[in-house]
This record gives structure tokens, sequence and C-alpha cells, in this order.
């Protein structure tokens, strides 16, 4: 195990940058790839959270090359990432890397911005390129770019990519591409098309998993909240006036409703604001700039829009509402809970929404508790000690304040001291306390159900199998029109021989294929969390 960059194998320039930013060990990404991308020349697949290091991750190494190669001026590098601002932020990793690699160049191209300059900066032939799909497309129509001799292409949340609809546009890139090159993909999650991409574009990829697959990050406490619908506002009011130092990103579905609960925030004097598809690119910088500068505590988004944010001390990410698609909680949960810190995503919900909470679970590995709650009087009692560690933290400057005690003790001579703090505080409370007084418990409270507890029917088991063989249980059945014809097909595409296959039992929404002992497991981990027929597949092998 690697306790310093220099034991990775980096050279001194580099590590000189990095140490000046405050790299002190590698983070179980990069100590994981970095030693493979200096000593190995094949595809590598990475599995890893939002927030883990993966820039430097793959940065480092592909600069590395660079050196390598005697700081050629020709364009070695592409990296390929979701959004303007993610493209932006790798850029500007990069180039600090970079900072002591003076005829090192960097040009990053996206949407949203003049084309003009881009293609200037192009001509100038950097060593690598960070570009989103769209705009590099263009760019390559226009003959603006020359990638026909790099050795590295960088796929960065390549998830997120096919989320915002880029498959053709990726398409068209990687064959425009140099075959006889090395292609690193990196996601936090590995849906059907992003294994699609990797077949067809990848050699002999290896994957390498950091942490669990389709996991979230063990920094990450996980909550949620069960209301009636109508009292869903109600709810995020007193989760955010419960956690009075709260700086975190509020996701709701559609820019209507982000529109809405922005609103709202700001009329009830919360620092809050909107980000969504709607807003100018200059608007869209501006409240940026206004929340990394933590003027604003509270960012309204909804998935696309937050897409390439990159904050790393979130204390929160709040569900106002699940996402559609649920493996893009994964991708919200993982904006907090980075760089070693602890974070919390909270998730509101209704009664009808419970099954999507034990499918989240499933997909990320972790379990959520269900939150009570606070109370009128525990909100006001957590704001109060709030105000009062503000207080003992503010700086006294003796001189400055000098001149007005006279007056102030003029003032207040004829108040005691317990009536001059009740004043005071209440300058700012007294909205709380008004606010909070005889304030409605909110919470449905619902045990979870145990397995085959009373009244629920007794978990199916097959009967016993062949020799050798072992039960897999899919999450299909004749609800899903499935045959054992389907079955079969399903089994021989991952490369089970007839012979491998044995007895098929089909139920109404699973069904059972008895697989060979040493193909089963395999079965399973190319089945499990993978879509079918437009819908989630689970698999497990029965015991």
């Amino acid at each position: 195990m690697a306790n310093t960059f220099q034991e990775l194998g980096l050279n001194s320039y580099l590590i000189k940058a990095i140490g000046e930013m405050g790299f002190e060990k590698p983070t179980p990404v990069q100590e994981r790839i970095i030693p493979d991308l200096l000593s190995q020349e094949n595809d590598i697949v990475c599995l890893a959270q939002t927030g883990t290091g993966k820039t430097a991750a793959f940065g480092l190494p592909s600069l590395e090359r660079i050196v390598a190669h005697n700081m050629e001026r020709y364009t070695q590098v592409l990296v390929l990432s979701p959004t303007r601002e993610l493209c932006k932020q790798i850029t500007q990793d990069l180039r600090n890397y970079s900072k002591y690699l003076h005829d090192l160049h960097v040009v990053d191209v996206y949407g949203g911005a003049g084309i003009e300059p881009q293609i200037k900066a192009l001509k100038k032939i950097p060593q690598i390129v960070v570009a989103t799909p769209g705009r590099l497309l263009d760019l390559i129509g226009r003959k603006a770019v020359d990638l026909s001799r790099i050795h590295t292409l960088i796929l960065d949340e390549a998830d997120e990519m096919l989320n915002m609809g880029f498959k053709e546009d990726l398409d068209a890139i990687l064959e425009s591409v140099p075959q006889q090159k090395r292609v690193l993909l990196f996601s936090a999650t590995l849906p059907l098309e992003v294994e699609k991409i990797a077949k067809t574009y990848m050699q002999d990829a290896q994957v390498v998993t950091v942490g669990t697959r389709n996991s979230g990050s063990d920094n990450v406490k996980h909550y949620y909240y069960m209301v009636h619908e109508k009292d869903r506002y109600l709810a995020l009011k007193r989760v955010v006036d419960y956690y009075p130092d709260i700086y975190g990103i509020i996701f709701c579905r559609t820019r209507r409703e982000t529109g809405d609960v922005a609103t709202a925030l700001i009329k009830d004097g919360y620092d809050a604001d909107a980000l969504h598809g709607d807003l100018s690119q200059m608007q869209r910088d501006q409240v940026m700039r206004r929340f990394k500068e933590k003027n604003l505590k509270l960012l309204v988004a909804t998935d696309v829009a937050a897409r390439g944010i990159d904050v790393n001390n979130l204390s929160h990410v709040i569900n106002y509402n699940l996402p559609d698609e649920v493996e893009q909680y994964t991708h919200r949960s993982g904006r907090t809970g980075r760089a070693d810190k602890t974070g919390k995503s909270i998730v509101i919900i209704n009664t009808k929404e419970q099954s999507k909470i034990r499918r989240i679970e499933k997909i990320i590995n972790k379990t959520f508790a269900q939150a009570k709650l606070p109370t009128g009087e525990e909100v006001c009692s957590k704001q109060l000690l709030s105000m009062i560690d503000h207080i003992n933290a503010v700086e006294v400057r003796e001189e400055q304040i000098a001149p007005y005690i006279r007056l102030i003790e003029d003032k207040w001579q004829d108040m005691s001291r317990k009536e001059i703090i009740k004043k005071f505080l209440s300058v700012e409370f007294n909205r709380f306390l008004d606010y909070y007084r005889n304030a409605p418990d909110l919470n449905i409270i619902q045990e979870k159900k145990k397995k085959n507890e009373e009244g629920d029917a007794p978990a199916y088991t097959p009967k016993r199998g062949e020799k050798g063989f072992k039960w897999v249980k899919l999450s299909i059945g004749t609800k899903q029109s499935v045959t054992t014809r389907h079955i079969i097909r399903m089994m021989t595409s991952l490369g089970v021989g007839k012979r491998g296959i044995g007895k098929i039992e089909i139920r109404r929404s699973e069904c059972f294929v008895n697989i060979s002992a040493n193909a089963a497991k395999y079965v399973v981990e190319q089945t499990n969390n993978t879509e079918y027929r437009g819908r989630r597949l689970w698999s497990g092998i029965v015991e």
C-alpha cells in the first residue's frame, strides 16, 4: 500500500506541484489506478464514486507519458467530460498538476462559449484537449482539431454522458480517433449502455472497482423522511432549519419544480437560488460563483443542471423528490461526503415511494435510516445553540468598539444582564419562535416489513437441482412474457454453453435457472443490476 505519491513512481515535477496543492497521500482510486497506468498499456474501466480523486488518477499518469514523449507538440491525450463545468475543472486541475512542466499546454473546448477563441487556442497545438462531446464533434466537422495521433482517450463520467443523451456524439468521436490508442473509462455506475461502449471501443479492458460496484460513498449517511405529499415543502424547511450551518444542494426532478422551490425558499428568507436549463450561461456562472463563495447556502437544481458541479465541502444533499432513474441517486449523494469528510444524503418521500428507497438500497448497497423530522421545539433549540456558538466565535475589536461602550452602558443601565441576553437573542430568534409555535408533527412512521413475517408468503425455493449445478434466481417471469427459450438465449449470450444450463422454473415475477456451479457466480455478476427489456434485473445464487 502506497503512503506517498513518490512510491507510485511519479516524477519530481509533478510531485512538487501536487504537494503545493495539498496532496499528501493517494486516495484509494489513485493508489489503485496510477501504478497500472504507468506500467501497463491495457485499456481500463474504472468504477469509482464522484469526488474520489479520479482526475488525478488519470491526469498524473497522462502527464507522465507526455513527459516520456519529450513534451512533443501534438495532441496526445483527449479527455471527454459531460459538462462545461467539469470540463473547466479538469482543465484547471491538469494545469495545476503540470505547473512545473513549462512546455505543457492544455486546452478546453465546450458549448455555451464562443467557438472562434477555442479554434484559435487549438491552433497552438496543445498536448491535451479536454472537451464536451457536442462541441468537440463540431470542431471535428470544421477540421479545427487534429486527433490523428492521440495515444490516450479518457471518458470521464461516462454514465453521465450517456444519461445526457451524448451516445451518438460519443460513437461518432470514438470512430474518428485512431484505433491504436489506450482508452480509459471512468464511471460511478456501470449501466448497460456504458458496458456496450466498453465492449465496442475498448480492447480486453480491465475492470477496476474502487469500493463496491454501483455503490455510494462510505462517507455518506443516508436518511429518509416520510410525510404526506402536501407537507413536502414544510418538511424541507424543517430539515434546513434543523441544520443552521447547512451548505448543500436540493435536487428536484423538473425545471419548474426547481424554480418553484427556490422562489419559495428565497421568499421565506433563505440564502438560496436555482440552477436549471432555462438559465443563460452568464446567469448559471453567476449562481455558481455565489454558491462556491458560500454567499448561497442552498442550491436548488435539476440533475442535468448539477452535472459537473465540483464542490468538495457540501454538508448535505437533499432529494426533494427522488430521481426518475434510481441510479441517478448515486450521483446525487456522491456530491457530499468528499475529501474524507462525512456528509448526509436526505430524501423526502410520501407513503407510495418506499419501494423506490428499497430499490436504491440494493443499487448502492447501503441502508437508509428512517429519521423523524424534528419538532418545532427541537428546531428552536438547535438554532439558539448555533446562534450562541456564532456569538462566542465573534472577534471582539476592543479599540474600535471602546468609544461605544459608554453609550451602550447608558442605554442598558436599567436592564439586568438576563434581560439584555433575552432581547439580544430575540432580535434574530423571534421569527423561529413565531413560526414553530404549535408546529404540527409532519412525520409518518412505518416500520420496515420483515421478510416472511406473518401475512407474507414464504419465499419460493425450487426443487433440488442437478449435481454440480446451482440455482440462479432472476427477477423476471411470465409477467414479463419470459419463456424458457428467452432464458436459454440469455445464458448462451453470456457464454454459458447448453451443457452448463440445467432445469429452468419460471414463475409469475421470478425464474430459477440451474447453472453449472463454476459458471453460476459469473452469471450473477453479468446479470445483477442490469437492464432487461427496459426494466431493472436482479439476480442471485439460491443457497
